[in-house]
């Protein structure tokens, strides 16, 4: 993939105090409350600009994309934010604990020449019209590019992360730590040598996007629109899958608003493709017991390769659902290749939630029916106190998706059905910025 550096426009903290709290995370993943905090962080948080809030009397000349734009140029104007002096790739250092182990994930920011998916850049996700719509809207009102792509290369000889890992015993040109307490830190590789090292070695890799599809769907969109050459290339944040700080949690379902949901039933009919072992339970210890040993239970099938859910219905006992017959899948998704058909995913939206509860892929996209929990904090604590509420009927508990899953469904020229990975911790927003210039 064609790479190149760039001088980002950056918050100054001069004039803004902490840059930390001018900085967000990526904008789909800011609900309401959230947007709140984060107006009330810093008058200078990016959230005004890729998703700032709407009004009653907003019309089209007056709107979040129109004050986007005011607050960058205003921002600009007035020093808030300012652009290197140096065309720089940019060390992206996150540390993080997991499990009580403490992880440090390296990637480099740059801007990507943007290319249809095809050999050198693949999608992992399917997107929807709404989401580019709107980002789309924002790059034509301000003329530049705030959120990261965030992509995957594989390199084992290591040469971004060295040259990284190096550069973070120099001073930070930010570092903050956001509310999960993963702390992010970008540090400047300006030095020719080591940029040319990193551009000549990614110009022989291909590429996965992890997160960020809506983004590089949108920036494709823009450049075929824009004449400026400037709009030909993405901001990218690129990391090692060779990296051990890369990082997949899986995302559980919460199904809901099912009607005359039967769990015994469910139960009974699940054992015609799965091996289906209880873990009862009757007071608040066993409970946790129970739950635990699931969990256990899950981790040694995930090792040896076998699709294994964890479900809870609320009726005193956990189960373990262990598919019994990958060919069971041969018929549910026919045409699609082996790889797919051997994702935890698959396995549940199509033999599960489709085939038995009938929730197919109408009702996936209209989110009638299903919940999405990302396996942070107390992510199955809560899941679980939703089904022993009644608001929910059942929890399906997952294993994260296999980095080499996804390079085989993206082999085959596949996408993954949705909600597949949670790249952990995220990449935020704000941290660079690529203000195009004419050209």
């Amino acid at each position: 993939m064609e790479i190149k550096p760039f001088r980002a426009y950056r918050f100054d903290e001069a004039v803004v105090g902490d840059a930390g709290k001018c900085i967000a995370p990526p904008y789909d993943v800011i609900d309401s409350y959230q947007q709140e905090q984060l107006y009330e962080k810093s008058q200078y948080n990016i959230v005004r600009i890729i998703k700032g809030k709407t009004g009653s009397s907003d019309s089209d000349s007056n709107n979040q994309y129109s004050r986007a734009a005011q607050y960058l140029s205003d921002w600009i104007e007035h020093g808030v934010l300012k652009p290197d002096s140096d065309e720089t790739i940019y060390a992206y250092v996150q540390d993080f604990v997991l499990s009580e182990r403490r992880i440090q994930r390296f990637s480099f920011i740059a801007l990507g020449r943007l290319e249809e998916f095809g050999a050198t850049v693949r999608p992992h996700e399917k997107t929807l019209k709404g989401p580019i719509i709107d980002r789309l809207n924002l790059n034509r009102a301000t003329s530049a590019k705030f959120g990261l792509v965030f992509m995957l290369y594989e390199d084992k000889q290591s040469v971004a992360d060295r040259i990284i890992e190096d550069a973070k015993n120099g001073k930070a040109l930010i570092d903050f730590v956001d509310e999960e307490d993963a702390r992010h830190r970008i540090f400047a590789i300006t030095e020719p040598d080591k940029v040319e090292a990193i551009v000549e070695m990614m110009s022989q890799k291909n590429c996965i996007i992890a997160d960020g599809h809506h983004r590089y769907t949108t920036g494709l969109a823009y450049a075929c629109e824009n004449p400026n050459s400037a709009a030909q290339y993405q901001m990218i944040a690129f990391a090692n899958t060779c990296n051990e700080g890369l990082v997949i949690l899986p995302t559980h379902r919460l199904v809901t608003n099912l009607r005359d949901f039967d769990a015994k039933g469910f139960i009974a009919q699940l054992e015609n493709n799965f091996a289906v072992t209880p873990y009862n339970f009757d007071s608040e210890v066993t409970k946790r017991r129970a739950e635990q040993e699931v969990f256990i239970e899950m981790k040694v099938h995930y090792d040896k390769g076998d699709n294994a859910f964890g479900i809870y219905c609320g009726d005193n006992a956990f189960y373990l659902a262990v598919l019994k017959d990958s060919t069971a899948m041969d018929c549910t998704a026919p045409g699609m290749s082996q790889g797919w058909k051997s994702l935890d995913v698959s396995v549940l939206h199509k033999l599960i939630l489709e085939k038995m509860l009938g929730i197919g892929e109408k009702q996936l996209a209209e989110a009638t029916n299903v919940r999405y929990v990302k396996d942070t904090g107390n992510a199955v604590e809560c899941s679980i106190e939703e089904v022993d509420a009644g608001r929910c009927q059942l929890a399906a508990f997952m294993n994260p998706t296999k980095m080499r899953q996804i390079q085989m469904v993206t082999d085959a020229r596949e996408t993954m059905p949705q909600k597949s990975t949670f790249f952990y911790p995220k990449v935020f927003t704000g941290l660079t910025i690529n203000k195009l210039q004419p050209g």
